[in-house]
């Protein structure tokens, strides 16, 4: 059974060392979270795993890192400091402010309906370039990361001589203002970003966006999501963004909800379009702003040698709200019988934090570790990912720990190891409990075969 309360998870996070609440010791920072030493592990591997669909098993996409600091210049011709807003209202009795569209005119803390009028809040983190803080050096934190692949797709056109279609990938921070973080980190101000910007030929972008939506949606279910507890939702026309021709979302059965995971948008030659310069050459489809500040045409020439400005399909996700489904679709409670019960992360093995967790017998005999300690070392150079040794002492205790955190493998170092030939050890699976014995000489064989 999966995890049906976010009390569930976020208590899980905190004590096992996954996700912890930034600057608790002060009271905490609403909105804003750390990950902890098992879940910066879970984090890097589920980016790891995004990047490897996405760039290294592809020929067609290229990688970028672009700064968080953005110059006004590019939010202001995306359409950001103009539209990037949510509609909040202030309780005039406790003085709670609210996303208007999130209380249906109640305010959820005191049940006042006394409320006043909806007013736009933008979500945009402002700052100032330099020493003197005035309007000519505004700077903003980037509320998203697809804005920087468009400015640069000139310069990785030319750097790569990529013809279409092809894409360029992403994964950074991003920051948003919001009024209401809720959901443990669910929603935040500070999170990280996955985004794909695909670029195609104007009237093949249908296609594209159905291929891309059947794609991730894959994607997703390789990562161990379950087809049941996913939706696809087709965002209705009066509904979809300024820049956006069409959109899907890939929503998952959240403990609070059913709610977006991923959204795959036709974003059309909206963003390109804004950006580039002398756009009046171009037969845009977007409505796109009058720009003349931009000194660079964002255009490519097509199989005729005529120079269009492509459509772009974006499949962006929150690579937090990705390891919140994770979570709560391994998250399991076992009853073992006799009154005794387990909880298990049943993760996908190439997510998993901890890859194989080496346990000593008898933590105090010095044979024992430091055979545990020459084991580390040698299965560390498989490149499987972490090796854990765990010297609690106590086999059970260890077991449920491990167990708890989603490690695949135990692998427990005893006195037949060190008195008896061949050398062999017991490993443990994760989800039956079931252990077998396995000659140390044929570990590196018999790991390889199971991770890789």
């Amino acid at each position: 059974m999966v995890a049906t309360s976010m009390e569930q998870i976020a208590s899980l996070c905190k004590r096992r060392g996954f996700i912890f609440q930034n600057a608790d010791i002060y009271g905490g920072m609403q909105g804003v979270y750390d990950f902890g030493p098992l879940g910066i592990e879970l984090k890097n591997n589920l980016k790891a795993a995004w990047w490897r669909a996405m760039v290294y098993e592809r020929d067609d996409v290229e990688g970028l890192d672009a700064a968080i600091l953005t110059n006004r210049k590019v939010l202001k011709y995306s359409g950001h400091e103009d539209t990037f807003s949510d509609p909040m209202v202030d309780c005039k009795k406790c003085k709670g402010r609210f996303r208007a569209d999130q209380i249906d005119g109640k305010c959820p803390n005191c049940g006042s309906t006394d409320l006043t009028e909806p007013r736009p809040f933008n979500l945009m983190f402002k700052t100032h370039v330099g020493p003197v803080e005035d309007d000519d050096n505004i700077a903003y934190l980037r509320p998203e990361t697809a804005q920087a692949i468009f400015t640069q797709f000139k310069n990785v056109v030319d750097a790569t001589s990529r013809k279409l279609p092809f894409g360029i990938a992403q994964i950074g921070k991003s920051f948003r203002n919001e009024i209401t973080p809720r959901n443990f980190i669910f929603r935040v101000r500070e999170f990280e970003q996955a985004e794909l910007e695909y670029f195609v030929y104007p009237g093949t972008d249908v296609e594209w966006h159905e291929k891309w939506k059947e794609n991730r949606l894959q994607w997703w279910l390789d990562q161990g999501l379950k087809r049941e507890h996913i939706n696809v939702y087709t965002t209705p026309k009066d509904d979809l963004a300024h820049y956006a021709k069409a959109c899907y979302d890939i929503q998952y059965q959240f403990p609070n909800g059913m709610e977006e995971l991923e959204g795959i948008a036709n974003r059309q030659d909206y963003d390109l379009g804004n950006h580039t310069k002398n756009k009046e050459e171009f037969n845009l489809s977007a409505h796109c702003h009058e720009n003349k500040e931009s000194t660079t045409k964002l255009c490519i020439q097509d199989e005729n040698g005529k120079w269009i400005i492509p459509f772009v399909v974006e499949p962006s996700m929150g690579v937090g709200r990705g390891i919140l489904a994770i979570l709560t679709e391994a998250y399991t409670e076992e009853d073992l019988g006799d009154g005794n019960s387990r909880i298990v992360l049943k993760l996908k093995k190439h997510l998993a934090p901890i890859k194989v967790a080496i346990i000593p017998l008898k933590k105090n005999n010095e044979q024992i570790m430091n055979k545990c300690h020459e084991l580390k070392q040698k299965l560390m150079k498989l490149g499987i990912g972490r090796v854990a040794l765990e010297n609690t002492g106590n086999i059970g205790k260890a077991y449920r720990r491990h167990d708890e955190v989603g490690t695949p493998l135990c692998l427990t170092v005893d006195f037949e190891t060190i008195e008896q030939q061949p050398e062999s050890v017991t490993i443990r699976d994760r989800d039956t409990m079931e252990q077998i014995r396995v000659n140390t000489a044929d570990l590196p064989e018999y790991l390889r075969n199971y991770f890789l």
